[in-house]
This record gives C-alpha cells, sequence and structure tokens, in this order.
C-alpha cells in the first residue's frame, strides 16, 4: 500500500482554481507546493472538490484500486447532482484502474504499508453483496494489506456522522502510533471507550491531539485533515484559539518534517465552510513522473 508519506504529486478538482469562491485559497495553496517543488494538476470532468471521496486507492505505484462510488448519501438528490463519475476521471488521464464492485468513500481510507483503517459504516454500505468476514478478506486482498481495521463511526449527541469518514478522525504518524482526537475519550455513551478497544485489539498507540484553550470550537475536528506528503505537511488554519496550539501538536507528532521546514500552514476558511479540508480536496500519488 503506498502510504501518503510516500506520495510526491498532488491532484485536486479543476473546480478549485476555476470556481471563484475558492480561487484565492487555491492560488495560496499552489504557491506553496512550488515553493516546495512539488508538482501538482487539476482534474477534469469534476462535479465537487471533494476528490480524495471518488478518486481510486494507489496500492503500488501502478495500481488503482477504483471502487464503487456510490455511497449513501449520494442517493439525496442534493449531493447526488455533485457526484463525480471516476472512471471518466481516470480515462481523460490515461490511469487505468483494478475494478471493485465494493462501495466505498476515499475519505474513510487511512493507509500504512500492511494495514487500512477505515469506520464501520462499511459494513452496512455492503451487506446486500457481503458479509463482514467476507468484505475484510476481499478488501485485504484489493489493498494488498494484511490488516482491516474497522473503528466506530462517529457519533455526537445521539446522532451518527453523515459521510463516515475516516480522515477527521484518525492519522497514521508511523507503524505503530496514530493521531486522534482527545475529544473521543471524554465521549458518551461510551464511544470513546469503543474507539480506544480497537486501538488497543490492533496494537495501535493512540496520540492524543488535544490542547488546551480558553474555547474549543466546532472546527477542531479539521486538524486532523491535513495534507501530508513524503516531503510536505500542509497544515490548515481557521483564526481561531486552537490554531497556534494545534500547530505545535503536529510539529510534535511529525518531528522529521519540522526541523526540514516542510510544515507549512494555510487559512481553510474557504473549504471547511462547505464541510471539508486539505485530504478531502487533494488526491496524493506516488509517481516517477512528478
Amino acid at each position: 500500500m503506498i502510504t501518503d508519506a510516500q506520495t510526491n504529486f498532488v491532484y485536486f478538482s479543476e473546480l478549485l482554481h476555476t470556481n471563484p469562491k475558492y480561487t484565492a485559497f487555491c492560488k495560496n495553496l499552489t504557491s506553496i507546493l512550488d515553493k516546495h517543488n512539488i508538482g501538482y494538476g487539476f482534474l477534469p470532468d469534476t462535479n465537487d472538490i471533494w476528490c480524495r471521496d471518488y478518486m481510486p486507492v494507489q496500492v503500488a505505484e501502478n495500481k488503482f484500486i477504483e471502487y464503487r462510488y456510490d455511497p449513501d448519501y449520494l442517493q439525496e438528490l442534493k449531493y447526488r447532482r455533485t457526484k463525480t463519475y471516476p472512471d471518466l476521471v481516470c480515462d481523460k488521464l490515461g490511469i487505468k484502474t483494478v475494478k471493485t464492485d465494493i462501495i466505498l468513500d476515499g475519505g474513510n481510507v487511512i493507509k500504512w504499508e500492511n494495514k487500512v483503517i477505515l469506520t464501520d459504516k462499511i459494513i452496512p454500505e455492503n451487506a446486500s453483496k457481503y458479509l463482514k468476514a467476507q468484505l475484510i478478506e476481499k478488501l485485504k486482498a484489493l489493498f494488498e494489506v494484511d490488516t482491516i481495521i474497522l473503528i466506530p463511526r462517529f457519533i455526537k449527541n445521539g446522532k451518527t456522522d453523515l459521510f463516515g469518514h475516516a480522515d477527521g478522525m484518525i492519522r497514521f504518524i508511523d507503524a505503530d502510533r496514530v493521531l486522534v482526537d482527545g475529544y473521543y475519550k471524554t465521549m458518551k455513551p461510551g464511544y470513546g471507550d469503543k474507539f480506544y478497544k480497537v486501538l488497543k485489539a490492533n496494537k495501535l498507540i493512540p496520540v492524543e491531539f488535544e490542547f488546551m484553550v480558553n474555547n474549543r470550537k466546532q472546527n477542531n475536528w479539521a486538524y486532523l485533515n491535513f495534507l501530508q506528503m513524503k516531503d510536505l505537511i500542509v497544515f490548515p488554519q481557521f483564526g481561531i484559539d486552537s490554531d497556534q496550539a494545534a500547530l505545535e501538536k503536529i510539529k510534535t507528532a511529525f518531528p522529521e518534517y519540522a526541523s526540514k521546514g516542510q510544515i507549512e500552514t494555510i487559512d481553510a476558511s474557504a473549504i471547511i465552510r462547505d464541510g471539508g479540508v486539505l485530504n478531502c480536496i487533494t488526491w496524493t500519488i506516488k509517481t516517477n513522473i512528478a
């Protein structure tokens, strides 16, 4: 499995630079990439900016898994009209994919070399075709990993997260450690216990992404949705009290990036208003032509 920390080229939806409400943000982001000599491109035939969700998962340099991008929330009319068809995009890019009938969102795929973390939303979405055990074995084979780790879907105030993505919940630091929102350990009724139990069962050490601020804001979850590549982390900021404290935490978690000046910040207010952040709007790959 290709990890985030191995990627060297990043794609964005073409809408990120053609839609006026994102153009200033896009210019700032590409300036950061230019500064670090990182290649980037724009995806044609996209209907929203959240390209992580619909673009295939890269398993090896020339192997891309194209899942069935048809999650439950896309059945709602207001989201249906924004659906992107990844086969059309990949055809334009000349990328050949391995297709699977598994329903999945790329935002629900957190990767390491030999393991993948997803929320358990994937189980009911594929229940008509696969039993849980069958689905896990098929995912292992497709992703060429030893372990599939299912964390509980985020629940707050009795409401289940509509999208069920893991990329705002957990990120790998290395093979053994994961960044998680420290808020989970205080959640009721019992969500944190379930979450941490899964990590322990899979021998993952949680590093709590928490910090002392006067006012915890709704956007605090979004810090974990940063962009990571081989030679760069772009970390979101929102003009709130916790920005600096969150930045210091990410520098501590990834000291090798910090020591090389490879952690940059960007005001991500323009995109979080629409429900996502940096991992959501990027499709990162490893290529020898970057």
